[in-house]
């Protein structure tokens, strides 16, 4: 879909790197920059599927010119470090655009690349704490959990890059002129609550964590079973609701006839826990599922990757023995297959001949 979109990648951790494989999944041609040494983690990085990978030091002249003969013809750059990193290394978006108008410069950072916080350091549950998407996670008796790297790396940051650096390439090749993408996830998980803020509106989210339908209501929420597994409940429409107190055996029970009755809900809350704790995951599987109850077992990746349903849409694969989720989204009823994950420089050799050739444009895939 991304046919013909050239990406450079300056490497990091985190969203950065996802924002370029989702790009790279999609089919854009993605160029890694990365440092001689791994920073972190040994071994191969599944964010790097579908990319080739090319060494530089960024400290060196030879290894800003790289960058800068690379993005003489590319699309976009994606950097991600802290502010100000970037221009001091001699590669910041005026040096760039000025070897490359047309270029969309994104800048993927925690905090932005402005505001009081912007030079401290920071994580996923760090952002999304202050911009209010961590609040209604979890219930009133836990502290607030986050679905690690979701909700904040990938979610607020990745995925906004991506829309960013697109709506600038498009804007690029209208107006001939570049921009600079900022970014941050605090912004971007704070954007993401509109959906939440919107339900206000309907009385769904109207208090405090633990005040509202998801974290305090019977039907919306999550159950422990008998073996140690969990399901999740999000019986809310009367219609799916009723056909839950069927399944559950409760349909006559009076004391479940007033769904919205806010006064009840510790009650039945307390009730629907003694019901789920009575049974194996497995079972209210084979009770629940494929039916509009609005009714889902908490699976492992893992376990995930196993599932009829998944299995189905092969939204799981294994290559050399590790466990990889599939490029989303999909057209024309078609899953994509990403590319294979380059070793750290494989393309070293290739991509600086080409660079060094008469014809530098040749590094491009076509």
């Amino acid at each position: 879909m991304l046919s013909g979109i050239r990406i450079v990648e300056i490497c990091g951790i985190g969203p950065g790197p996802f924002c370029a494989m989702h790009l790279a999944d999609l089919g854009a041609d993605v160029i890694a920059v990365e440092r001689e040494e791994a920073a972190g983690w040994a071994g191969p990085s599944l964010l790097n599927r579908g990319k080739r990978s090319v060494v530089a030091n960024l400290k060196t002249p030879e290894g800003r010119e790289t960058v800068l003969r690379l993005i003489e013809g590319a699309d976009a750059l994606i950097e991600g470090m802290r502010p100000g990193v970037m221009e001091r290394l001699g590669l910041g978006p005026d040096v760039c655009l000025a070897r490359n108008p047309k270029l969309v410069y994104g800048r993927m950072t925690g905090w932005g690349q402005d505001g009081p916080m912007a030079q401290a350091a920071g994580h996923d549950n760090n952002y999304i704490s202050l911009s209010g998407a961590l609040y209604y996670n979890g219930t009133p008796k836990e502290p607030p959990s986050s679905a690690i790297t979701v909700i904040g790396d990938v979610g607020g940051g990745a995925l906004y890059l991506a829309v960013g650096l697109l709506s600038g390439i498009l804007k690029a090749r209208e107006t001939g002129k570049g921009s600079v993408v900022d970014a941050a996830i605090v912004d971007g998980s704070a954007h993401m609550l509109q959906l939440l803020l919107a339900t206000r509106t309907k009385g769904l989210v109207t208090g405090a964590r633990g005040e509202n339908v998801h974290d305090s209501s019977h039907f919306y929420g999550t159950y422990r079973c008998a073996d140690g597994g969990f399901v999740t409940l999000g019986s809310l429409e009367p219609q799916f609701y009723a056909l839950l107190l069927e399944r559950l055996g409760l349909k006559d029970d009076a004391r479940f006839t007033q769904q919205w009755d806010r006064k009840r809900w510790p009650e039945l809350h307390r009730h629907f826990t003694e019901v789920f704790g009575s049974k194996t995951r497995d079972e209210w599987c084979a009770q629940m599922e494929n039916t509009d109850v609005c009714f889902g077992p908490v699976l492992s990746p893992q376990e995930a990757a196993q599932h009829p349903h998944n299995v189905a849409r092969g939204i799981y694969f294994e290559r050399e023995g590790l466990l990889q989720s599939s490029p989303a989204p999909r057209f024309d009823g078609q899953v994509r297959t990403p590319g294979p994950i380059p070793r750290r420089g494989e393309q070293s050799e290739e991509i600086q001949a080409a660079l060094n050739s008469a014809e530098p444009g040749k590094v491009w895939r076509a």
